[in-house]
């Protein structure tokens, strides 16, 4: 595609991104949070007792709990005026049918290219809209191999038991405030398993909508990969500007059995509205593998730092992180490595850009437990500032309590050189195409790691931020 077709196609895809549909269905909703909610949330969706008595002790824990006091500045979230369920966002519920859809829903996902994906490099999609799944669908030649992908409400109907032995067992809602938050409201989200040996060749993808004024999101995604099971799994999710917040605290639990391989990528393209206090982690059993790949932007306040547990020996894992930083904007991200058998490795890279006044923050805890003898692990976070008055800082923490171990940290902060963009320049480009082509080369490495499609988009995103920061 050229530069000018992918500017276009930017341009239109932002204004898709930015303009909400009609939302009657909040006309009447109650604002804020209280144990009647709770309980309509539980009785609306038809859960087992065990799952209500789980939301109120969550909603106990929330009330206890304190907001963090370190970090972004959460002062200014309004957690009284936030909508945490809206169940009429979407119609009846999901259904494996995109024409059974509503059509004005259908329509925001068709202009986003899912259902095309879907048709063309998919296993499996799911979409979500509000408090809602309104689609899942999973290939049959995954079904007959014992792969279970579903909305977590069905699961949670379909599969109890399953359900219940790993519900926020990787999280638990004592964790902090924001997922003992999720604990008590959570609605909606991915619920996959994949059985021993099984190897999906696609991707799985689900797509998150938030559409409504001070909407709030709180999906919920529980991955099981047995035994030397190998799966790849996406998420994107965006919302509309308003002018008044938005709350996203969404749960990502993931259990990587021995030898499995498990790679978790997102892009994470909010509105400047939006709090996103997202909670993911994943725990790595014996010669397993977990990959993360993630970009975040968009967003006013972000706080989000995967962690990986690596409890079995020779467990690895990779955190690949890109935040982008514009004005108004603090993307407070990283990433937790537990290194708690022998012989496990970890790799960190932490790419950062900000431009416009932005602040970009990388902070990170790497521990190795006292018995994790011969581990290996390197963290490297580079950042990227595109003017004088944007920050970025560099948070470590580093707990190793073994000393039969190889540890390697980096940090490097730089701006753009004048050299590169004039020798760019001689060459034919314009000085903004000369600061795009080094960003992309900048982000490059972490990039190549997401599916084709998303390392398109990650790079049209990055364009359409940098709009403006040059002369």
């Amino acid at each position: 595609m050229s530069s000018q077709g992918t500017a276009i196609f930017s341009k239109i895809n932002r204004r898709i991104l930015d303009t909400p549909n009609p939302s009657p269905y909040i006309k009447d909703v109650k604002r804020g949070l209280d144990e009647a909610l709770v309980r309509r949330i539980s009785n609306d969706k038809k859960e087992p007792r065990w799952m209500l008595d789980h939301r109120l002790q969550s909603l106990d824990i929330f009330y206890k709990k304190k907001m963090p006091e370190w970090g972004a500045d959460l002062s200014s979230l309004d957690l009284d005026g936030i909508i945490y369920y809206a169940p009429l966002g979407a119609g009846s519920g999901s259904n494996d049918d995109w024409d059974n859809v509503p059509d004005d829903i259908r329509k925001v996902y068709d202009r986003l290219g899912i259902p095309e994906a879907e048709r063309k490099v998919l296993a499996g999609v799911g979409a979500q809209y509000e408090s809602e799944v309104i689609y899942h669908k999973l290939k049959k030649e995954w079904e007959t191999l014992g792969v279970i992908f579903l909305d977590m409400d069905d699961a949670l109907r379909e599969h109890e038991d399953l359900v219940r032995e790993y519900f926020m067992k990787c999280v638990p809602a004592s964790d902090h405030k924001f997922t003992a938050l999720h604990g008590a409201v959570w609605s909606g989200g991915t619920f996959l398993y994949v059985p021993k040996g099984v190897h999906i060749r696609e991707p799985l993808q689900a797509y998150f909508r938030m559409n409504a004024k001070n909407m709030g999101q709180f999906e919920h995604t529980l991955i099981i990969v047995e035994e030397a099971a190998d799966v790849q799994y996406i998420e994107g999710c965006s919302a509309p500007k308003y002018g008044s917040q938005g709350l996203h605290a969404g749960l990502v639990e993931i259990f990587v059995k021995p030898a499995a391989k498990m790679r978790y990528s997102s892009v994470e393209n909010w509105s400047r509205d939006t709090y996103n206090l997202n909670t993911k982690r994943a725990i790595v059993e014996r010669d397993a593998t977990m990959e993360w790949v993630g970009g975040n932007m968009g967003s006013g306040v972000t706080m989000l730092y995967p962690c990986s547990v690596l409890v079995g020996e020779g467990a690895h894992c990779d955190h690949l992180g890109i935040a982008f930083a514009n004005a108004d904007q603090w993307q407070d991200t990283g990433a937790k490595v537990l290194h708690m058998a022998p012989r496990t490795s970890s790799t960190v890279l932490s790419k950062s850009i900000s431009t416009g006044g932005g602040v970009s923050v990388y902070r990170g805890l790497l521990k190795v437990a006292p018995h994790a003898y011969g581990c290996t692990a390197r963290v490297q976070c580079d950042a990227l500032l595109l003017d004088e008055h944007s920050r970025t800082d560099t948070v470590p923490d580093m707990q190793i309590k073994n000393h039969d171990v190889t540890i390697a940290h980096e940090a490097t902060v730089g701006k753009i050189s004048t050299d590169d963009v004039f020798y760019l320049m001689s060459r034919g480009l314009t000085e903004e195409q000369a600061f795009t082509m080094i960003v992309h080369g900048f982000i490059e490495p972490i990039v190549r790691s997401l599916p084709l499609e998303y390392a398109v988009e990650m790079n049209r995103l990055i364009e359409l931020e940098m709009e403006g920061s040059v002369g």
